[in-house]
């Protein structure tokens, strides 16, 4: 691992950080993370939805997030599938919502997306299909914004949407597909797909995990771009190749809680 800091050794590291892991990963924090928002559901589309939104509308202080969350299951009578699938495009013109620079219209495109794909699929996951000609997780978020993006929508909402292509670390989707695929047995990540593998995934590039990962020699490259996502991966799976990601809790808590 020739990216590694000379003042750490592999194995050194690895046990720093599977400590991390184990500290950071629970329960315990799901009371100001937008994640536990998503917890309140127990219905599959129910939290595909709430973690599409919450993943999407994920940035700025985490208090201001999570009221934002409760604001959307308000709307939604706290059965979002039920709604998503009950009303018409008509209906959600109706909504007025804003977190951000996530707007009321945005909002909008991404309920009335959401109906078409459930009119066709019982789940999300199948939007995020493999991609014959991107490899990996990557094709897997091209294929699924394309499949959103394929109705209606101002061009403004795209951006709401990342993309890879454009070297984008697209944060919020890796972020939504981390709380989908990982099971991790302790009660955060949720685990309710299985055709995408948890070795495949990537983790949620942020200020904090890139900041923590270049002081510990596991990123050179000085963008926060998809590229220096690869590069990070590469260096996680070596610590484990089979849940590379579950490192997003050691480096995450270790630059936004301990301030590392």
């Amino acid at each position: 691992m020739d990216c590694l800091s000379n003042s750490f050794k592999f194995k050194e590291l690895k046990c720093f950080l599977d400590e991390k892991v184990e500290q950071f990963n629970t329960i315990d924090f799901l009371a100001e993370d937008p994640l536990g928002i998503v917890h309140q559901f127990s219905k599959k589309q129910d939290i595909e939805i709430m973690g599409l939104l919450m993943a999407t509308i994920a940035w700025g202080n985490r208090k201001s997030i999570i009221a934002s969350g409760k604001r959307l299951t308000e709307i939604f009578k706290n059965e979002p599938y039920e709604f998503v699938m009950m009303h018409t495009d008509e209906d959600f013109k109706d909504i007025h919502f804003v977190h951000r620079t996530f707007q009321t219209s945005d909002l909008q495109f991404f309920l009335g997306a959401l109906k078409r794909v459930y009119e066709k699929s019982n789940s999300l996951e199948d939007s995020f299909s493999v991609n014959s000609e991107i490899p990996g997780v990557k094709g897997r978020i091209v294929n699924f914004r394309n499949s959103l993006l394929a109705f209606p929508h101002e061009k403004r909402t795209e951006k709401h949407l990342a993309n890879p292509m454009k070297k984008s670390a697209a944060k919020r989707l890796n972020m939504f597909l981390r709380w989908m695929v990982r099971d991790d047995k302790k009660g955060v990540d949720f685990g309710i797909w299985e055709n995408i593998s948890p070795s495949d995934l990537y983790l949620p590039l942020d200020v904090h995990t890139s900041a923590v990962s270049r002081k510990l020699g596991l990123i050179n490259r000085k963008q926060d771009d998809w590229q220096a996502l690869e590069e990070l991966m590469n260096n996680l799976k070596q610590f484990d190749p089979v849940d590379p990601c579950k490192y997003d809790f050691a480096l995450f808590g270790l630059g936004a809680i301990e301030q590392f």
